[in-house]
């Protein structure tokens, strides 16, 4: 009788509304009371959105479109983890530029404004940045083609959400594109959202990561020339 009591309270409190905290890390995920508690609570699903409107081009004020998805496989090129997010501002860290990473035959930087790019109108959001590399500029003439994808951990579902932009031209007078807006501080800092789950503990991480795939020419094409007689044409 006193087992089947403990058993009936242990059910009702899984089942109550009111939340569990949320766990600190993936680990914690899988601890047997939050494996319980997920069979009575449902984390909805994060939906594909096909563009945001809410993405601005650096270096100007258009709409740029964003593609919006979600994966479990971590940033291929660079992964940026940060324990204790909050001291960034009270530090006055407004951006934070990480490490140099090579991807194809340029050097790359990704950019963090962590309260936002107000330059760019990013005022309350993470804005986000992929540059060029000051040590390793392009050249006047030179450019480069490349896609980017900026990724954010939920650490309470076990996925990145990840925001890409459409292919983009790298160059000397341009050599910097990113999304000022990339997410709301308010959703960041939700920890029911999984981004930033307890600021408080300095062993907490979260973490942002990068992708850049460059688009190579093969230099292969040819000039068509027209003379005043149909039957001469000539290829160069």
């Amino acid at each position: 009788m006193g087992a089947r009591l403990r058993n009936k309270i242990r059910k009702n409190s899984l089942s109550s509304s009111t939340p569990l905290p949320p766990p600190k890390t993936i680990r914690a995920i899988k601890h047997h009371l939050y494996r319980s508690y997920l069979k009575h609570h449902t984390i909805p699903k994060r939906k594909r959105t096909a563009t945001d409107s809410n993405a601005a081009e650096v270096g100007g004020d258009e709409q740029d479109e964003i593609t919006t998805e979600t994966r479990e496989i971590l940033p291929a090129h660079y992964v940026l983890k940060i324990e204790s997010f909050s001291q960034l501002s009270r530090d006055g860290i407004t951006m934070y530029e990480t490490n140099e990473f090579r991807v194809g035959d340029q050097k790359w930087k990704l950019i963090l404004y962590p309260n936002g790019d107000k330059s760019k109108k990013g005022e309350d959001h993470v804005s986000l940045y992929l540059a060029v590399s000051e040590a390793n500029p392009l050249k006047v003439g030179w450019e480069i083609n490349a896609t980017v994808r900026f990724f954010v951990f939920d650490q309470i579902r076990d996925e990145y959400l990840v925001k890409e932009g459409k292919n983009r031209r790298f160059h000397a007078m341009k050599s910097k594109w990113g999304i000022p807006r990339f997410m709301p501080l308010k959703t960041f800092a939700d920890p029911s959202n999984g981004y930033l789950v307890d600021d408080t503990c300095p062993t907490t991480t979260c973490v942002f990561g990068a992708e850049v795939y460059v688009v190579k020419s093969l230099g292969l094409g040819e000039s068509l020339t027209l003379k005043a007689s149909p039957e001469s044409v000539s290829h160069e």
